[in-house]
């Protein structure tokens, strides 16, 4: 970011202010300016973000048609399948909520 900065004059929620102080205190910013100039400025890069993925999306839709809600469903569920299990794995879950079904 620029070495310039300027003065700004604006109203906060407490708890944010709370938080930034917090967050000085435990050495996580150099001052409460410096976390809230750290909170913009991922703002404005969550904010570019967006704008590159609705025109991602915008271009793909342009050249093959607009997406539908069954392929978003579609693509939801061939996601959620092959997913990395972090925590066990999908077998031993599988097993233990047959196990509680057939308990009852």
């Amino acid at each position: 970011m620029s070495a310039r900065k300027e003065r700004l004059t604006v109203t906060v929620d407490p708890e944010f202010i709370e938080a930034g102080n917090d967050a000085v205190a435990e050495g996580k910013a150099e001052s409460l300016s410096a976390w809230v100039n750290a909170a913009l400025a991922e703002r404005v890069a969550r904010e570019r973000r967006l704008v590159a993925l609705a025109q991602a999306v915008a271009a793909y839709e342009e050249r093959f048609g607009v997406i539908s809600a069954q392929e978003l469903a579609d693509q939801a569920k061939a996601d959620r399948e092959s997913a990395t299990i972090l925590r066990g794995n999908r077998a031993a879950r599988t097993k233990s909520k047959t196990r509680r079904r057939t308990t009852k």
